[in-house]
């Protein structure tokens, strides 16, 4: 009897150390939620899920069928069929469109500084003015180009969404969220422009901003909501960029983030002159997959930000199944061109794991356009680096932010990429 006890103690303790031994060799490869950090959110969710186990079973729209049942089987019918049609249903169910407003477009450069921080760059404020009739708006853009390289360069364009000194002329005190220095030291360009400069970001009725200025009344539901106004101004700012000396046209990296990630993969989507797309920490609306009701949902989304979005969005409030996309084809749509998506493990009310999937999705469309890319199924570990062909994508230790050691990745990435 003592000999069969001890031998099922002997079994138990084996098998615990196999499974210890198995989460352990998982751990060193794989990320996961922390169990601490999982238990807390959910006891403060008010009903948000934070739990995997807990993620209901979906199905993904299907990247490689069009609308009228079309299988796209190359890069030709990828680009003249599937991927016009996806835009369009983003526009019509998510973002909004642009009116088709006509207006006047004028650049001024209203400072220039040739021996800024130090002597090392050249510094640019420049004022991009959109005008119709006898109104206009006034977007601020800041540029920053290393002196010690003659041929033009390639650039990071931020969206600065936060109270950041990015864009302001005290923004030297902010060393991470806009790290001007350490970009010029590697041969980048740095601007930025403030995204409250083309919408406020709270829910006027969209009285104010580029949506007073361009809008026509009554507004569809399929009308600009604020992110697509912000992206918009994105592209004013590329019109600028692309024909700046200093700059390389081809090689200009679009970059946000949180709600200016979300903003950053929609001027990309939008937008193909943007060679790289940068979206950090974008969660919910942005880079995670809707369907898996993970972190912030659609009906939070609507909601607490109902200006965000256009109107049909709301109709896909806890509907998730119904809406006829989900955000890897959003990812899909930068495809061939470079994209990175990073993420925070402290930040579940994002969803990493959602963020991931919905790369992982898009890189059948990187192979079929010949930018042959490979990530795993399972995530990186916690603090790892993943690149393959065109696309990049990391999660690190940390709460919600922009740091220097994302810019760092962010930069790795482009020297491959861009360089």
């Amino acid at each position: 009897m003592k000999l069969i006890t001890t031998l099922r103690i002997a079994a138990i303790s084996l098998l615990i150390y196999i499974q210890i031994s198995a989460v352990t060799a998982q751990g060193d490869n794989e990320w996961h939620a922390n169990i601490k950090t999982v238990e807390k959110l959910s006891e403060e969710g008010r009903g948000f899920n934070y739990r995997e186990d807990r993620v209901p079973a979906f199905t993904l729209p299907d990247l490689f069928t069009s609308n009228d049942g079309v299988k796209i089987t190359s890069g030709d019918l990828w680009t003249k069929i599937r991927r016009p049609e996806i835009l369009e249903m983003f526009r019509k169910n998510v973002y909004g469109r642009v009116p088709e407003t006509t207006y006047k477009e004028e650049f001024k450069v209203i400072n220039l500084d040739t021996h800024a921080m130090g002597g090392t760059a050249t510094q640019k404020q420049v004022e991009i003015i959109i005008g119709k009739n006898s109104e206009s708006l006034t977007i601020h853009l800041t540029l920053f180009t290393p002196n010690d390289i003659r041929q033009p360069v390639p650039a990071f364009l931020l969206i600065d969404n936060w109270t950041t000194d990015a864009s302001v002329p005290s923004w030297k005190i902010n060393g991470e969220f806009w790290p001007v220095n350490e970009a010029l030291k590697r041969g980048y360009g740095m601007a930025v422009f403030s995204s409250s400069d083309l919408d406020p970001d709270n829910f006027d009725n969209f009285k104010n901003g580029i949506h007073g200025l361009l809008d026509k009344n009554p507004r569809p539901d399929d009308a600009w909501g604020t992110l697509a106004a912000w992206a918009w101004g994105a592209s004013r700012c590329m019109d600028y960029l692309a024909g700046d000396k200093n700059i390389a046209p081809d090689k200009v990296a679009i970059v946000g983030h949180s709600r200016g990630g979300k903003t950053a993969l929609w001027a990309g989507a939008e937008d193909t002159r943007f060679a790289m797309v940068v979206s950090n920490e974008s969660g919910a609306g942005g880079a995670a997959l809707a369907r898996r009701r993970f972190g912030e949902t659609v009906e939070r989304l609507n909601a607490v930000f109902p200006h965000w979005f256009c109107s049909n969005y709301k109709k896909y409030s806890n509907k998730e199944d119904s809406l006829p996309v989900d955000m890897h084809m959003l990812l899909a749509l930068i495809a061939p061109r470079s994209l990175y998506i990073d993420c925070a493990d402290e930040d579940l009310w994002g969803d990493p794991h959602g963020s991931y999937l919905s790369l992982y999705n898009a890189i059948p469309v990187y192979n079929l356009l010949g930018r042959n890319s490979e990530i795993p199924e399972s995530m990186p570990a916690l603090n790892k680096q993943v690149i393959s062909g065109r696309v990049g994508f990391h999660i690190r230790d940390g709460a919600h932010n922009l740091l220097m050691r994302d810019w760092n990745r962010f930069m790795d990435f482009a020297d491959t990429v861009l360089k």
